[in-house]
C-alpha cells in the first residue's frame, strides 16, 4: 500500500513539473464524464471478461476436489507470475504507436513495422517463459508442494499450460496496439465473445469429466483466440495500420436519448 501511494505522489509531481496542477481537485463535468465513459467502458468490458474467465476456471478446477485445486493454484500462480514479463510489450506499443498512426510525423509503414518487432520479440520472450515456466514445476514441482498426488495433477497440465504462457506476449503486443489505434469497439467484443465461447468450452469440458487437463487445454484456447483475433484485425485491410480514413476509430462522444 505504501508503494502505490509514493508511486502516486511521484506521478503527480512529475505531471507538475510539466505545468499540470496535479493536486487539484475538481469534478467533472457530464460531458467530461461522457468522454472518459466513451474510452473506459470498452477496456472494462475487457478486463472484466479476462478477470471472469481466470475465475471461473478456478471455479471449475475447484469442484473437482482438493488435490485438483492445490494443483490448479501452484500452476495458475506460477502462470499469472509469468504472464506480466509480456506487459512491457503492450506498454511499448499504447506509448509509440499514437504518434506513427494520428501524430504529425504519422507513419503507418513504421507503425506497422514496429508491431513486427514487437511480435517477434513476443513470440522469443513467450517461448523462454514458457519453458521457464514448464521446466520448474516439471523438474522441480517440491519447491511448491511435496503432495505426489498434487505433483501427479500439476505434470498433467503442462503441455496446455505451455501453449497457453508462450502465446501470452505476442498477444499483449497486439492488443496494446488495437487500445493505441483506439479500436476500443473490436477488443471489447473480441474478449466478450473469447469469454462467452470459452465459458462454454469450461461446462463441456467440466461435463465430459475430462479433469484439470481439459481446463488448462479450454485456457489455451481463450488465449490462443485472443491471439488470432487481435492478429487478424491488424494485418486486415480496413485495420488502423492500412486504412488511410481513421474516422471510423475515433472515439465519438454519447448522446443522451
Amino acid at each position: 500500500m505504501a508503494s502505490q501511494v509514493v508511486a502516486g505522489y511521484m506521478m503527480m509531481a512529475a505531471l507538475n513539473k510539466k505545468g499540470y496542477n496535479a493536486f487539484t481537485i475538481s469534478a467533472p463535468s457530464a460531458d467530461e464524464l461522457l468522454s472518459i465513459l466513451a474510452l473506459a467502458a470498452p477496456v472494462f468490458v475487457t478486463m472484466i471478461s479476462k478477470v471472469a474467465f481466470y475465475s471461473l476456471l478456478t471455479y471449475f478446477a475447484t469442484s473437482m476436489g482438493t488435490i485438483t485445486v492445490a494443483a490448479h493454484q501452484v500452476m495458475v500462480q506460477i502462470f499469472c507470475m509469468c504472464t506480466v514479463w509480456g506487459e512491457p510489450l503492450s506498454q511499448t506499443a499504447q506509448s509509440f504507436m499514437p504518434e506513427l498512426i494520428y501524430g504529425v510525423n504519422r507513419s503507418l509503414e513504421k507503425a506497422r513495422t514496429l508491431l513486427k518487432s514487437l511480435v517477434i520479440i513476443g513470440c522469443i520472450v513467450g517461448i523462454i517463459l514458457g519453458s521457464i515456466g514448464t521446466f520448474v514445476p516439471w523438474k522441480f514441482p517440491n519447491i511448491f508442494t511435496p503432495d505426489q498426488h498434487v505433483i501427479q495433477e500439476m505434470h498433467k497440465v503442462l503441455i496446455p499450460y505451455f501453449m497457453a504462457l508462450a502465446i501470452t506476449p505476442p498477444t499483449h503486443s497486439l492488443e496494446g496496439t488495437l487500445l493505441a489505434g483506439r479500436d476500443l469497439r473490436f477488443i471489447s467484443a473480441s474478449m466478450s465473445g473469447c469469454f462467452t465461447l470459452g465459458s462454454l468450452l469450461l461446462l463441456l469440458v467440466s461435463s465430459k469429466g475430462l479433469g484439470l487437463a481439459g481446463c488448462w487445454y479450454a485456457l489455451s484456447g481463450f488465449q490462443w483466440a485472443r491471439f488470432f483475433l487481435a492478429l487478424r484485425r491488424l494485418t486486415s485491410a480496413h485495420s488502423v495500420l492500412y486504412t488511410e480514413d481513421l474516422s471510423r476509430f475515433k472515439v465519438q462522444k454519447l448522446k443522451a436519448t
